[in-house]
């Protein structure tokens, strides 16, 4: 019970933090808005550190801590749930955030007419990182599963080679279930590895971004608005990073690694906001294919590794209310995600 509790005061101390912030917001005189107003941008930015960085440590540690707490395990149905939800978000960052972002940089009436208006780069981006991440996957697995069922093929003959039928039998079914379940441990970690690499790239251009911005009026919506947007992804990360079975040193600095990148990407934006301008053709470029990219993965990720294997599994294959439990969980986190599209 007391586990429970601690949970639902996270919960509600995150979502106490961007109501706070956007209350000091509302104070603001609205003839100021537009105007540029760099002591109050220096301190929504501050605010926005301390916010993001908490609800991006809460949300990717709520699936890790199902290794402690019974409820949140993977071997329950809740975790379903979560990772549906959480696979959602990071279907709707794909498709209704990063891929926007980069077609509008890379069609931006800032480049040149040639190369970037005679061929639709970002798309083209965006499948090329699509079809590596699937390249990667699959060669990642097949070749773990070559190594590591030669070696067993050998240890098994060396051993049964003068021993009786039934006893190679058993030995070739247990070597095979080890294998399986070592490729499915390999395969849980090239994704989680893969999927916060395309949450990162992503995360630090939204972060300079914001930190480069001298206007309260246009940090302030991205306040509240990203920290939803990293908790939901935390959410998604931490399941993978859970199904990963990392050890402990791995999986802090994962999740440490996903929790500061966005504010590093802000406290980057505070210090170079004098010689940083996102609109030049360079920024614009760079910013284009990364986002690009960073869609690719996050669309693939989200579509196969996470909810066609979840959903073709067996487990919810046989069970109606944990198959319609899991559609309205996804139905749910992608709606939220592509809400949060109005502000950030």
């Amino acid at each position: 019970m007391t586990k429970n509790a601690g949970l639902y005061a996270f919960f509600v101390f995150l979502f106490l933090i961007p109501a706070l912030v956007a209350s000091e917001c509302a104070r603001c005189d609205k003839e100021d808005e537009e105007i540029v107003d760099k002591p109050r941008a220096l301190r929504y930015k501050i605010a926005a550190i301390a916010s993001i960085l908490l609800a991006s440590a809460i949300g990717v540690l709520i699936p890790i801590v199902g290794r402690v707490v019974p409820a949140l395990s993977p071997e329950k149905d809740v975790f379903f749930i979560i990772k549906a939800f959480a696979a959602g978000v990071i279907l709707a960052t794909g498709f209704i955030h990063v891929l926007p972002d980069a077609f509008e940089s890379l069609t931006s009436p800032s480049l040149c007419e040639h190369p970037w208006g005679d061929f639709p780069f970002t798309g083209f981006a965006a499948m090329c990182t699509a079809m590596g991440t699937l390249m990667l996957d699959s060669y990642a697995t097949m070749y773990f599963k070559k190594i590591h069922g030669g070696r067993n093929d050998v240890v098994q003959v060396g051993a049964n080679g003068a021993g009786d039928d039934e006893e190679k039998r058993d030995g070739h079914e247990a070597h095979g279930s080890h294998a399986s379940g070592s490729s499915d441990l390999l395969r849980h970690r090239v994704i989680s590895q893969v999927l916060e690499l395309g949450i990162i790239v992503h995360s630090v251009i939204i972060g300079i971004s914001l930190g480069a911005s001298q206007t309260p009026k246009t940090i302030r919506p991205l306040v509240a608005a990203l920290t939803f947007h990293q908790f939901f992804e935390g959410m998604g990360l931490g399941s993978c990073i859970t199904q990963a079975n990392f050890k402990s040193k791995g999986i802090a600095i994962m999740a440490l690694f996903f929790a500061l990148t966005t504010p590093v990407g802000i406290a980057i934006g505070i210090v170079i906001t004098k010689g940083y301008d996102e609109n030049s053709p360079k920024a614009l470029i760079v910013q284009g294919i990364l986002n690009a990219a960073s869609a690719g993965i996050l669309i693939y990720m989200a579509l196969v590794d996470l909810l066609a294997a979840d959903f073709m599994n067996v487990r919810m294959q046989n069970s109606i209310r944990l198959h319609v439990g899991a559609n309205i969980s996804l139905l749910l986190g992608a709606g939220l995600m592509s809400l949060i599209a109005k502000w950030a």
